[in-house]
């Protein structure tokens, strides 16, 4: 599926392909001499990246099918390392092969949701082709930024003053704004975050083209853009974050030692908070929701805890629609089938707090139970600490209340 062409954008041809067989054939398929394959993972830098294979750079150009085979066999199966996966890479699992268009300009072009004006903006550089990042911090005034009402939309005056104000050349102006309006429509019908266009060029031809292309859609939407979603390849993604998702949990993994499991949004960043102020560093953010259930809570442990890293996990729960209760029965599944050896600080608080309270004194089990936020985050940065310098030593250790 190319939403591009979908769309009636002007873009190269191109075929996805997962075995270097399947390049070979579409290489030829494509019938041109000018052919480029890039890697497909979830990464930028691609270009500048290197294979454990030894291959260096995810992009490359080709001449023959047989040339296209043998870079897939260096890329498929093997993990691209960029400024952006750090050290370990991700795998690569598809390239795409794509006929070549030769670029005499090269722009770039974004519909971005922006917070400070609550709406979409266009943001567009005369300089693409490098990464947006480098532009922002080398020649900031290389970039155009307008913002504009997601009720009235993009349009064509609009699009056509930000064209002239890219640079594009005269012939080329009505052309890039058919373009934005197009891209723009993408954005709006299948509720997407970020289009991002990179480069965007003007061909020998005179035609402009959109050379590559990362897109971002909102997961809110997945009931009405089932097919967007069923393209998603869970490979390119934290397994922790895949887990969560499949339970409708919030999971993001973080650097540090100290597990969290929140309530809320809010809560769950005035915890990691707290945690950093008494000199811990939060391993995750965990956010159960307010209408949880005792295996969701079994489960977010189990996600917690599949972190090497983590020392010790703090469960800090506010009671309102999420019944204390309930969540202290899933943590007392949770020691008991995970066989859980991690120090567990857990602090209650609201409705069925008691309730809760009495199952963890009746469960027999070593919890830490503290109703201050302040203690509760100076307790468990206390046993991570002591916990990770034993691990660190090589000794294991059982921490008992």
């Amino acid at each position: 599926m190319n939403l591009l062409h979908e769309y009636n954008v002007n873009a190269p041809k191109g075929i996805v392909a997962k075995t270097p067989e399947e390049a070979y054939q579409a290489a030829k398929k494509l019938n041109t001499e000018d052919l480029v394959i890039k890697a497909q993972v979830l990464a930028g830098g691609r270009g500048k990246g290197h294979f454990d294979s030894g291959l260096q750079g995810g992009v490359k150009l080709c001449y023959t099918p047989e040339q296209v085979k043998d870079y897939a066999s260096k890329m498929l199966g093997h993990k691209l390392i960029t400024k952006q996966t750090g050290a370990a890479g991700r795998d690569c699992n598809a390239v795409y092969v794509v006929e070549r268009q030769y670029a005499r300009r090269e722009y770039y072009f974004a519909i971005l949701l922006d917070r400070a004006t609550r709406g979409p903006v266009l943001v567009a550089s005369s300089e693409g082709g490098v990464e947006i990042e480098e532009v922002a911090k080398n020649n900031p005034d290389a970039i155009i930024t307008v913002p504009f009402s997601i009720k009235t939309g993009l349009t064509r005056e609009v699009a056509l003053d930000t064209a002239k104000k890219m640079g594009f050349t005269e012939k080329c102006v009505p052309q890039a704004a058919d373009t934005f309006l197009k891209l723009y429509k993408i954005f709006i019908e299948k509720d997407a975050t970020m289009v991002e266009i990179n480069p965007m060029a003007e061909n020998n031809r005179g035609e402009v083209v959109c050379m590559d292309a990362k897109f971002g859609f909102d997961d809110n939407a997945f009931f009405k853009q089932k097919g967007i979603f069923s393209l998603r390849d869970t490979t390119q993604e934290d397994p922790r974050e895949v887990a969560a998702a499949k339970w409708n949990l919030n999971y993001v993994g973080m650097e540090g030692n100290i597990g969290c499991l929140v309530n809320g949004a809010g809560l769950a960043m005035a915890t990691m908070d707290i945690i950093k102020l008494n000199g811990g560093i939060p391993a995750n953010f965990l956010d159960v929701g307010g209408s949880a259930t005792a295996k969701q809570v079994k489960e977010a442990f189990k996600i917690i805890s599949s972190d090497k890293a983590v020392s010790a996990i703090l469960v800090n729960i506010f009671g309102g629609i999420m019944r204390c209760d309930i969540v202290a029965e899933g943590v007392i599944q949770a020691v008991k089938e995970l066989g859980l050896d991690i120090p567990l600080v857990v602090r209650l608080q609201g409705t069925k707090v008691e309730e809760g309270k009495e199952l963890i004194r009746k469960s027999g089990l070593s919890l830490y139970a503290i109703d201050d936020l302040d203690k509760a985050a100076k307790k468990v940065v206390q046993l991570a600490n002591v916990v990770g310098l034993a691990k660190q030593n090589g000794i294991k250790i059982k921490i008992e209340n």
